[in-house]
């Protein structure tokens, strides 16, 4: 089985990319952005990973069935960052049991 052959001055274009966006996390983490700071770092983090799936790891090239997969296991990766992220929210509002009484 003979796979999709990519010219290199594509893979030299992604690498580069990714550099840049190494360096903007990198300038992002000494800019105080106050509670957006993880927000920005997560955006570049997300950025890089769909560059390095969507290119190096070829699922361009793949079948629709791979594509629906991998958007299925973002899918429940989203859900469960977003019940974590509301279980950690949720931490500020319940009054911490006194055990000193």
């Amino acid at each position: 089985m003979s796979g999709h052959v990519s010219p290199v001055s594509l893979y030299v274009t992604i690498f580069l990319s990714l550099m840049v966006l190494t360096a903007v996390t990198v300038f992002a983490a000494f800019v105080d952005l106050g509670p957006f700071n993880f927000f920005v770092a997560l955006v570049i983090a997300c950025f890089k990973a769909s560059l390095v799936i969507w290119f190096f790891m070829h699922l361009k090239y793949q079948s629709a069935l791979t594509k629906l997969t991998v958007a299925t296991g973002l899918f429940f990766l989203m859900i469960l960052l977003t019940l974590t992220m509301v279980d950690y929210s949720s931490k500020g509002f319940t009054p911490m049991p006194s055990i000193l009484q």
